[in-house]
């Protein structure tokens, strides 16, 4: 990794380090059988329903018609049907910290986040139910595992039971109601093609030796584009039955990607780096932002404006498919910010550490 995070990787490894763990001394070897891991506490017992959560570190947030749900620490989901002026705390099945949501229309949506959780909402994010965590995640890989020849395989699978539910999902994304990808640190990814009723582990079809952090998804139609550590660039076009590596000009960390309506695909991540593609991730050519600090998320609003958002708060805007682009600081002073949506014409709505903030749209 870089120097320096994102807004988003900031927070997660300061919210619950736990869940990052080193892949250094791991033995070649064959080892002796474990135990099945045991299920966390706060996999099973509900999110805490408090008038602090209010406050509450957020990581994420999206539309779900007209309403705004953000995500974030402890399992947190906040709701606003103000267009982010007042919020409120949603019923919630688990206290893992949730670090990404994506609603596909006015009432169906996902999210997740730490110790492999993912949920799914049919009703605007009022209610969740799980559909997968770490340790259905572990049994998922080692069922996969079995049979395959592959040694990287097999000692992938043996990894993820001896290590228990530990990982998180840094971004989820779906094109339409049943296809969605959902993909996390050291390689983490699964893919489901009924909604998330069944999620199938994918990260043996990644070309990702390294095991290196992935940190963006998006669906284009039939291509799936992957964007991680160290530059990493993967990318789809058979609804992610195989993956190939794209050319990178970076080799810092990206943290996210944006797909415009135009067919303009981005990559953003560490020192304010934003890259550019016309031709699918062909070929790519970095953009001038103006900024030192990592790029944490971005939008496309109505308008075909494209919205970054800086660690700091900082907003970048482009009228012209990410030639260029003009910043705007935050209202009310820098905050480690982490995600961004449009909450009306006139608003944008910003997840942070000290909870959400609502700007009008520079």
């Amino acid at each position: 990794m870089g120097t320096a995070l994102s807004g988003k990787s900031r927070v997660v490894r300061r919210v619950v380090a736990a869940c990052l763990w080193s892949l250094g001394g791991l033995a070649a070897a064959q080892p002796s059988p474990v135990p099945e891991a045991k299920t966390p506490r706060v996999l099973t017992e509900p999110a805490v329903r408090s008038p602090k959560a209010l406050g509450a570190a957020t990581l994420a947030v999206a539309r779900a018609g007209q309403r705004l749900v953000a995500v974030g620490e402890r399992g947190t989901v906040l709701l606003s049907d103000d267009a982010g002026a007042t919020w409120r705390q949603a019923q919630v099945p688990v206290q893992a910290t949730l670090t990404a949501v994506q609603f596909i229309n006015q009432r169906t949506g996902w999210a997740g986040g730490h110790l492999g959780v993912i949920l799914r909402s049919d009703d605007a994010g009022e209610t969740w139910v799980k559909q997968l965590d770490g340790v259905k995640a572990a049994e998922a890989v080692a069922a996969a595992a079995k049979g395959n020849t592959d040694e990287r395989a097999q000692r992938t699978a043996r990894r993820f039971v001896e290590e228990g539910p530990d990982k998180p999902f840094f971004d989820i994304h779906f094109s339409d109601e049943q296809h969605g990808v959902a993909v996390g640190a050291y390689n983490l990814a699964f893919t489901t093609r009924d909604g998330g009723r069944t999620w199938t582990p994918s990260l043996h079809n990644l070309p990702n030796p390294k095991n290196l952090h992935l940190y963006g998804v998006r669906l284009v139609g039939s291509n799936v584009y992957i964007a991680g550590e160290q530059g990493l660039l993967l990318k789809s076009e058979d609804g992610g039955a195989s993956f190939r590596t794209l050319p990178s000009p970076y080799k810092g960390s990206f943290f996210g990607l944006l797909a415009a309506r135009s067919g303009t695909l981005f990559a953003y991540g560490l020192r304010g780096t934003v890259v550019r593609s016309v031709d699918q991730g062909a070929s790519w050519e970095k953009l001038e932002t103006g900024v030192p600090v990592s790029i944490s998320a971005a939008v496309e609003l109505d308008r075909a404006e494209l919205v970054l958002l800086s660690q700091t708060g900082d907003l970048l805007t482009s009228r012209d498919d990410g030639l260029s682009f003009s910043k705007s600081a935050p209202v009310g002073g820098p905050l480690p910010a982490a995600g961004l949506a449009p909450a009306d014409g006139q608003h944008l709505v910003l997840a942070s550490l000290r909870g959400m903030r609502r700007q009008t749209n520079p």
